[in-house]
C-alpha cells in the first residue's frame, strides 16, 4: 500500500497528480477524461482552484471563526465557531456561537442565517464539534456535548440545550473535543493531547516521555457514548481507541467504518537535535494519517510517530532518531499518510452520488495549514482526496481543491484556511473557513465523469510568496553586533538551531492567532531589552495573558546562550526599526 508519495529527493513531497491550474470545464493533457465536456462555471468559483467538472460557489461569507459544518436533511448547514477568546483582538459573535444557514432558492447561495446557542455573556467560548441526528442539532460548548431540539418548521433551535455528557476534559494543547454520530447513535468524541508527546516537561529539549504515559486514561484517545442518552459523565471507562494526539476529522463510510485523521507530533529537531541534525526533518515528520478506529485500537502516539511509511519509535521513548521500531510494531497502523503539519482538520466521507463514481466512497480531508515547517515554506492550505476501498486506501491522495490561502502562505496571514467539511443531502461538498468564515458549495458539472481523481494544482505563476518582514531597515541594539542580529534572523525563521518563533508569530513577525506581534514594540512579559527578551525566551510562557498557544523554553529549540542572545537581539532589531 502506497502511503506517501515522495520524489527522489527526501525533502519532496509529490502530489498523487500533477499539471497546472485549469477553469472548471476546461480540458488538459494528463487529466483523466471524462465521458462529456465539462460545463463552464459561472463566476470564479469562490477563488478556488477546482478539478475540472467542479464548480463552487460561495455558499455564505463573513460568519466569524467557523469551525466544524454538518448538514440537516433539508439542505440547512448548521456550523459551530470560536470565539474572541481564541482570536485576540477579534470580538465574540452576538446571538450565539452556532449558526444555521440555508439557501431557500436554490442558486447555491444562502439567503437565510440565524445564530443561536449559548453566548460568551453566557460562560461559552465556542467550539468546534457540531453534528445532526434524529431531530436534534448536536454541539460541543466548552467541557460539554449538548443537543438542540428542531421543532417541525423550525429554521434553528429555539429550545434550551439539552446535556448529552458533560465533564469533558479541557486545556492542554489540544482542548476541543470533535465528534461523529453513526448511524447506530454511536458518540464518538475525540480528547485530544494535553501535551506534545507526553514528556515530563512538556517541549522542552531532551527530556523523556512519561512511561506509561498517564495522559493517556483521559485524553489522545477516542470515546464512545449514546446520543440518545442525556446525562452521561465522561470517566477513562468510555474510552473506544487510544494513541490518537489530535483526531480532528472524524466520520463514518457507508458501511458504518468510522476513520479519524491525526496530527503528527512537533519539533523532533528542536527537542532533539543529536537525533535530527538536519532541520529539514521538522518539516517532513512525522507524517499526518488517516486511521481506521477498531474497538481497543491504539495508533502509537506518544510512543511512536509514523514517517511516512511505518510507524517508528519516538525519541522520548528510546528512538534513535528514525530506524528502531521497538513497541511500535505492535500499534495499529494508518490507512493513509499525507505531508507533515498539514494539520487535518476535518474528514467527509462520500456517500453522495452527485460526484462522479471515481469519488464515491473515498475521504476529503480539509488541511487547515501548516506553523512549524521551518526551514521549508509553509504548506497544506488545502483540501485533499484519498480514495478508500473496503476500509483502505485505493489510490495516491489528490489536491482537490486549492487557492484559499491568498498571497501569504502564513498562518497568521492566511485569507482563508479549511476547517470544516459536510455532505449535503443533494450531494454537494462544503468546505469551511476558520478566519472569514466563508462556506464554498462544490457541485459536478461535468456529465458522466472521470475515470479517476483528478487534481487542480496551483499553477508556480501564483504560487504564494514567503512573507518578509518589513521594518524600514535594520538596527542594532546596544551590545550587540549587526552578525548577531543576522543570526538571529535565520534562528527566528527556523533556519539554524531549530528555531520554530515564525511558527507562532508569523513570517512577517507581526503576530497571529498563535503568538503576539514582536514589531509593535508592546511587551507583555519584559520591558524589550535584549536582556529582558532573553529572560522570557529562556524562560517561555506557560500561561499567555492574551494567546491561546504557550511557548516552551527557547522556544521549544536548544538555543547556546550566543544564540538565546542572537534571537533576542534580531527581535529588539524588528520592533525598532531604522528610520530611512
Amino acid at each position: 500500500m502506497s502511503l506517501l508519495r515522495r520524489a527522489a529527493f527526501p525533502s519532496l513531497f509529490v502530489l498523487g497528480a500533477a499539471g497546472v491550474l485549469l477553469a472548471c470545464g476546461a480540458g488538459g493533457q494528463g487529466q483523466a477524461q471524462t465521458d462529456a465536456k465539462a460545463a463552464a462555471c459561472v463566476g470564479d468559483n469562490g477563488g478556488l482552484a477546482l478539478p475540472p467538472g467542479f464548480c463552487a460557489t460561495v455558499f455564505a461569507d463573513n460568519l466569524g471563526h467557523v469551525r466544524h459544518i454538518a448538514a440537516g436533511p433539508d439542505g440547512t448547514i448548521y456550523a459551530n465557531s470560536w470565539g474572541g477568546a481564541y482570536y485576540p483582538g477579534s470580538k465574540s459573535p452576538e446571538g450565539g456561537f452556532l449558526m444555521a444557514v440555508k439557501d431557500t432558492n436554490g442558486d447555491g447561495v444562502s439567503d437565510q442565517t440565524a445564530r443561536f446557542g449559548e453566548t460568551e455573556a453566557d460562560g461559552a467560548k465556542g467550539g468546534t464539534g457540531v453534528g445532526v441526528y434524529k431531530g436534534f442539532v448536536y454541539a460541543e460548548v466548552n467541557d460539554r456535548i449538548v443537543r438542540y431540539p428542531l421543532k417541525a418548521g423550525e429554521f434553528a433551535p429555539q429550545a434550551k440545550p439539552q446535556v448529552v455528557v458533560s465533564g469533558l476534559p479541557l486545556g492542554g494543547n489540544h482542548p476541543m473535543h470533535p465528534f461523529v454520530i453513526d448511524p447506530k447513535g454511536q458518540l464518538f468524541i475525540d480528547m485530544g493531547s494535553a501535551t506534545n508527546a507526553c514528556q515530563a516537561k512538556d517541549r522542552a529539549p531532551g527530556v523523556a516521555g512519561n512511561d506509561p504515559c498517564t495522559e493517556l486514561e483521559t485524553r489522545a484517545g477516542i470515546w464512545r457514548y449514546d446520543a440518545n442518552k442525556l446525562g452521561q459523565v465522561f470517566s477513562p471507562k468510555e474510552r473506544y481507541a487510544t494513541g490518537n494526539r489530535n483526531g480532528e476529522g472524524l466520520a463514518y463510510d457507508a458501511q458504518g467504518r468510522v476513520f479519524a485523521t491525526q496530527h503528527g507530533r512537533d519539533q523532533l529537531p528542536g527537542l532533539w537535535s543529536k537525533l535530527y541534525p538536519d532541520p529539514i526533518a521538522g518539516a517532513e515528520l512525522p507524517s499526518e494519517v488517516l486511521v481506521q478506529l477498531k474497538e481497543g485500537g491504539d495508533y502509537g502516539w506518544p510512543y511512536c510517530y509514523h514517517d511516512g511509511v511505518k510507524l517508528v519509535l519516538a525519541p522520548e521513548y528510546g528512538g534513535d532518531g528514525g530506524k528502531a521500531v521497538g513497541r511500535c510494531a505492535d500499534k495499529d497502523p494508518p490507512v493513509a499518510a499525507f505531508p507533515a503539519h498539514w494539520a487535518p482538520n476535518a474528514l467527509a466521507i462520500y456517500t453522495a452520488k452527485q460526484f462522479p463514481a471515481a469519488y464515491r466512497g473515498g475521504a476529503f480531508i480539509a488541511f487547515h495549514g501548516s506553523w512549524n515547517r521551518a526551514p521549508a515554506p509553509q504548506a497544506g492550505y488545502n483540501v485533499v482526496f484519498q480514495p478508500l476501498k473496503d476500509g483502505k486506501s485505493a489510490g495516491d491522495w489528490v489536491v482537490f481543491a486549492d487557492g484559499f490561502v491568498g498571497a501569504k502562505k502564513d498562518p497568521g496571514k492566511a485569507e482563508h484556511r479549511p476547517m470544516g467539511l459536510t455532505v449535503g443531502p443533494d450531494g454537494a461538498l462544503y468546505i469551511a473557513d476558520d478566519v472569514k468564515g466563508r462556506i464554498w458549495r462544490v457541485t459536478w458539472q461535468g456529465g458522466a465523469g472521470p475515470v479517476k481523481p483528478q487534481a487542480a494544482v496551483m499553477p508556480a505563476s501564483v504560487a504564494a510568496p514567503t512573507a518578509t518582514i518589513e521594518t524600514g531597515g535594520v538596527s542594532v541594539p546596544p551590545g550587540s553586533s549587526a552578525a548577531e542580529v543576522a543570526l538571529g534572523e535565520r534562528i527566528y525563521r527556523g533556519q539554524a538551531a531549530g528555531g520554530t518563533c515564525a511558527g507562532c508569530h508569523g513570517a512577517d513577525a507581526k503576530g497571529s492567532p498563535l503568538g503576539p506581534d514582536l514589531t509593535s514594540g508592546t511587551w507583555a512579559w519584559s520591558d524589550g531589552s535584549v536582556e529582558g527578551l532573553s529572560a522570557v525566551i529562556a524562560k517561555g510562557v506557560a500561561e499567555p495573558k492574551r494567546y491561546r498557544s504557550l511557548m516552551p523554553p527557547m522556544g521549544g529549540a536548544t538555543l547556546s546562550p550566543a544564540e538565546l542572545k542572537a534571537v533576542s537581539s534580531y527581535v529588539w532589531s524588528i520592533s525598532h526599526p531604522a528610520k530611512n
